[in-house]
């Protein structure tokens, strides 16, 4: 190709399927960053502790991070789908502009790509370091938690032997969950507090929470444990600490 023709070969950028394409990448991933982030979080509902607080944000900010991603990969499919139909054993006149073959398109996806996931890396790193920050807290009360087909059992370590079916924890202490299993592999998730791990036979996994807010809560067994499974499910009772206190008398422990 000559001087010539390659000055007046027009810019990509001044082609109508990447102009329209661009367009299309801005409305998808105004579209798909408001979607995910907010209507997702609002149907998680209220949370019940700092936990649960900080996954929410993180998922806002996690999905408008990779909502340009995903809307240049929407983008793309729909320009296809809408292009205009080609027939033949040739390709196309417009289609020599092949991004494949661009190293500086390779280029920058690969460095943008590894940019995000490093940037989920450390900050997912950084908010389960926080958020299991409890467990080393002497402060924590304990709670042994034990699964078993089809049912949880709680026993508070701290205050005698108490056992019970439904969770009661004081609201603004720091709890440490220590989960097993009797049988075969539950996963204890408390939902409307943002903590979740499984239930091992034979070993101990710990996780830890602070309730933030008085009320009854879901507990539900997150791992398909068998026939029913879908019924594996209790409550959490956040009280009061006099409240918790007058319970776990009630119960024969000592508060």
């Amino acid at each position: 190709m000559s001087d010539l023709e390659t000055q007046k070969r027009p810019s990509v950028f001044a082609r109508k399927d990447v102009k329209q394409t661009v367009y299309l990448w801005v409305i998808f991933t105004a579209i798909i960053g408001y979607v995910s982030a907010t209507v997702q979080a609002r149907s998680m509902g209220a949370s019940a502790s700092e936990t649960m607080s900080t996954t929410i944000h993180m998922i806002r900010v996690f999905t408008w991070v990779v909502a340009p991603v995903a809307g240049l990969i929407a983008a793309m499919a729909a320009t296809t789908l809408i292009a205009k139909m080609h027939f033949g054993d040739t390709p196309p006149d417009e289609a020599d502009h092949q991004i494949r073959n661009s190293p500086r398109a390779t280029s920058t996806w690969l460095i943008v790509s590894s940019l995000l996931c490093l940037f989920a890396v450390v900050w997912g790193t950084i908010v389960l370091q926080r958020d299991n920050a409890a467990i080393l807290d002497p402060a924590a009360m304990n709670v042994n938690v034990t699964g078993q087909q089809w049912v949880w059992n709680f026993d508070y370590v701290d205050n005698g032997t108490v056992r019970s079916a439904d969770l009661y924890l004081p609201v603004n202490k720091p709890v440490v969950f220590h989960v097993t299993s009797k049988d075969v592999i539950h996963s204890f998730w408390i939902v409307q507090m943002g903590i979740k791990i499984d239930a091992n036979p034979g070993y101990v996994t710990e996780t830890s929470v602070t309730p933030n807010k008085i009320g009854i809560f879901d507990i539900r067994c997150a791992e398909l444990c068998g026939l029913y499974h879908a019924f594996m499910q209790t409550k959490v009772h956040v009280v009061s600490q006099a409240d918790y206190a007058a319970w776990i008398k009630s119960q024969g422990g000592q508060a």
